[in-house]
């Protein structure tokens, strides 16, 4: 991983520069009315932002904790930042959060042909819980679901 990242909890303000990167990275994004909302009015979700050395949002992890389980809404980290553990440590943080919210479970959806997202999960020791056909709106490819007990 690398080591100039910290890593803190989204505010309003982060609002502009996390919807960015999500247009930039999925083909049916959030709008940014939603990352308002999420930020602003949603008591369940839980941002955590990637900073590098610059101070800039190099990614987001979004959660949603509800009772005594937490469920991924979505993880992004820019194209020129990829590669260097940055996903990865979104991940510790989201679930180091969770635990510390007595979390007993998290959960996400990946598209079946995301490997490269799946093999961080596992690393993670997610495990596959099944399928969600035609889940993805723009393709209507299936997600595999995951989940880890925390």
């Amino acid at each position: 991983m690398s080591s100039n990242i910290t890593y803190r909890k989204m505010v309003i303000d982060d609002v502009p520069a996390v919807y960015a990167i999500e247009l930039a990275t999925f083909p049916t994004p959030w709008t940014l009315d939603s990352f308002y909302y999420e930020v602003h009015e949603n008591q369940y979700a839980h941002y955590v932002l990637a900073i590098d050395e610059e101070d800039h949002i190099i990614g987001f992890c979004g959660m949603w904790m509800v009772v005594d389980a937490a469920q991924i809404t979505n993880v992004a980290v820019i194209e020129s930042a990829r590669g260097r553990g940055i996903g990865e440590g979104l991940m510790r943080e989201a679930m180091r959060i969770a635990q510390q919210n007595e979390m007993e479970i998290m959960s996400l959806e990946v598209r079946v042909t995301n490997t490269v997202a799946q093999n961080l999960y596992r690393k993670l020791d997610f495990q596959d819980g099944g399928l969600r056909k035609g889940y993805y709106t723009d393709n209507g490819e299936d997600a595999l679901v995951m989940w880890v007990n925390l």
